[in-house]
């Protein structure tokens, strides 16, 4: 059985929906097929949410009927027939319902979780119902029915398992199924998401809880390249990467892939092949267990990052002293991406800044604190890189003009990280690209 992971701008249009089912029956293989919003569709639940938390409805509304008029006009092209119409028009008119319903409740945080699910549920029902028309046998299954994450909002993949399998066998012989990514049910049995991107999580957390034989994310890009196509100009899409390679450029900002979509398919050795729905007959990237090759593969950039510097000359030869650093950071909850130590202070990157003023009130007995905000970290990515000789050599050659604020040099056998300032990110980007891959 394999997953095929659908993105946003994959479902955008009803001629690439239309695709999606040609795509999925090229072959009698056993499959299910997880879709996410149609693209602009999450951004504009959020604003939908945002506008009701601020208690401007008559906003709302009008934001509402916008979205509602972008759905009528996606499903007369999407569905031709009358019956076909007629269950797209049902579809459309019970979740714009819900949504114009919503604005007479008042406004809580598990309302807007209900508000950004609207996505993923119209998607599928819709896809569904076009399925329908075309004769195409296919069952939905309803994500809400068997995806759930604990208190601490991690996947309970023994109760996915599960759930999803007693789903699946309820209908033996069905060869597509269609789900929703990114939602999901919390440990209070309300509905929830996976955050932004969740959608190859949920991808990956199905292909693990059905030892799946492959999972597939299809995006509009043909794999994950060796650069950032959007800021350099030559880029190239690599062949193959490793659980460990994907996993560090997903998490230091490669775009096409979510960084937790890693870790399920790696702990079940399922591997995962990144394809594009726009030429489905490129090779894309293929992740599996084993490395190919070794040196630099590829270079990634994450952005909006905060570098924290605490000083202190207590720090010299002081048992502890780090632990307690880090105990602050781990009482919110706030991953640390980047660190460096020297005998007087300690400097370190977060990319998430909601309990930054905790963070900061509790480090200042430490010593003295400094802030930089709109870093980028830009990671150069590949097996072994860091044991490669010649690499820090031509990295820093490459980057002799542009001012380093932090390196990280042997955490990871895979991985180099700079700390740069923002405004030196395309600079940066571009001359390793000739610096390294010689483009």
């Amino acid at each position: 059985m394999k997953v095929l992971k659908f993105g946003g701008t994959s479902v955008g249009k009803p001629e690439r929906m239309k695709s999606i089912a040609q795509l999925i029956t090229q072959d009698q293989d056993q499959k299910i097929v997880v879709l996410s919003a149609l693209s602009g569709t999450t951004n504009a639940l959020v604003e939908i949410g945002q506008s009701l938390s601020e208690g401007k409805k008559a906003q709302a509304k009008q934001q509402i009927d916008k979205l509602e008029q972008h759905y009528r006009s996606f499903c007369d092209e999407l569905v031709r027939t009358e019956a076909g119409r007629n269950n797209a028009k049902v579809i459309v008119d019970e979740h714009f319902e819900f949504l114009n319903i919503i604005l007479k409740i008042s406004f809580n945080e598990a309302l807007n979780k209900d508000i950004l699910a609207q996505g993923e549920l119209l998607s599928t029902r819709l896809f569904s119902a076009y399925l329908e028309e075309t004769g195409i046998p296919a069952v939905l299954l309803p994500a809400l029915d068997f995806m759930s994450i604990d208190e601490y909002e991690e996947p309970e993949i023994p109760k996915i398992k599960i759930k999803l399998g007693n789903l699946i066998n309820a209908n033996k012989g069905q060869l597509i199924f269609v789900t929703q990514g990114y939602i999901c049910r919390n440990a209070r049995g309300e509905v929830d998401n996976l955050k932004r991107g969740g959608s190859d999580y949920s991808a990956s957390l199905i292909g693990a809880a059905i030892q799946a034989a492959e999972i597939q994310i299809w995006t509009d890009i043909d794999g994950m390249h060796n650069n950032d196509p959007r800021v350099v100009d030559k880029t190239f899409p690599i062949e193959q990467l490793s659980f460990d390679e994907a996993a560090e450029l997903a998490y230091f900002g490669a775009k096409i892939l979510h960084p937790a979509s890693i870790w399920p398919a790696q702990h079940f050795n399922i591997p995962v092949k990144l394809l594009n729905t726009m030429q489905p007959e490129a090779k894309g990237t293929i992740i599996t267990e084993l490395p190919n090759g070794s040196g630099a593969k590829a270079v990634a950039a994450k952005d909006g990052i905060i570098a924290i510097k605490i000083k202190s000359s207590r720090m010299l030869l002081a048992y502890g002293f780090l632990r307690k650093i880090f105990e602050v950071f781990e009482k919110y909850r706030t991953p640390i991406d980047m660190i460096t130590t020297s005998e007087v202070a300690v400097s370190l990157t977060i990319d998430n800044e909601q309990h930054l003023d905790q963070i900061l009130k509790e480090l200042q007995p430490f010593g003295t604190v400094e802030l930089d905000y709109n870093q980028t970290i830009v990671s150069i990515v590949g097996n072994e890189v860091a044991a490669t000789p010649s690499i820090i050599t031509r990295l820093f050659s490459a980057m002799d003009e542009i001012p380093l604020r932090m390196i990280s040099y042997g955490g990871s056998r895979h991985n180099i990280s700079i700390l740069i300032n923002g405004q030196y990110k395309t600079k940066t980007l571009q001359v390793l690209n000739k610096g390294l891959f010689g483009l």
